[in-house]
């Protein structure tokens, strides 16, 4: 039997609030609230997982680091935290608050050796996130190109990271829906673990995610959806377990 589709609910934290951004642009945040409430929250409501970022520190405008040790001391659940991770002490500052995996983004792609040395003093505890516009990455906090994803996908592929987040900017906090096409290309390409990110609105996005799990999608990370209320955490996964959308 194929694997349920791991769902990742999303608390991004910008000046100490929970916060959505449009296509990750630094000023169109939405707020909703404590950060620690909205884990709390999503917890309670059943989430496996929690992807957590720094919005502050992936910009480069300070951190919420003692939120982020709260959410991440205090849950009881997986928690995949991502931004401003660029040196080892950041990152081993993240590993030692229990975070299970860190999301390295601008880093990979400024400072490929060391990223290929940190994959391989901890493997499956560090993922590269893959921030796309086009054919392009993004950095520093999206507002830098960073190379061509092929590039850099192949001289990660050479370093052995063990994961792939996948976001393709344009639908970040659009709504619009997953670029599913985008998504299959770099899972057939890697062959390792794709967790998608960015534009998921419907719960048909998220059986459709599920139909590819087979193909290397291992998860989705939800964000606007469930703040906006387009669908419950629960009903997404039961979606995300195989149940049909109009049964939940």
């Amino acid at each position: 039997m194929t694997s349920p589709l791991e769902l990742l609910p999303a608390v991004d934290v910008q000046d100490g609030q929970a916060v959505r951004l449009v296509q990750g642009e630094y000023g169109t945040a939405t707020n909703y609230g404590d950060p620690f409430d909205a884990a709390i929250g999503w917890q309670q409501a059943g989430a496996e997982w929690l992807h957590l970022v720094d919005l502050d520190a992936a910009f480069g405008h300070g951190n919420n680091r003692d939120i982020i040790r709260r959410i991440t001391e205090e849950l009881g659940i997986k928690i995949e935290l991502s931004g401003g991770l660029r040196d080892d002490a950041s990152l081993e500052e993240a590993l030692s608050m229990g975070a299970t995996r860190v999301n390295l983004g601008t880093a990979a792609l400024e400072n490929p050796e060391w990223t290929a040395s940190v994959i391989d003093k901890y493997g499956d505890k560090i993922a590269v996130g893959l921030d796309v516009r086009g054919q392009k990455l993004a950095t520093r906090g999206w507002v830098e190109e960073g190379g061509n994803l092929w590039d850099v996908l192949a001289q990660l592929e050479e370093a052995g990271c063990a994961r792939y987040v996948v976001t393709d900017i344009t639908k970040d906090g659009t709504l619009t829906g997953p670029n599913t096409e985008l998504l299959g290309q770099i899972a057939e390409h890697t062959g390792k673990p794709v967790i998608a990110s960015g534009g998921i609105s419907t719960l048909e996005d998220i059986a459709t995610l599920a139909s590819m799990v087979d193909r290397g999608i291992e998860g989705a990370i939800i964000g606007k959806a469930l703040y906006a209320g387009q669908f419950t955490l629960q009903q997404a996964l039961h979606v995300a377990a195989g149940a049909s959308v109009k049964d939940v």
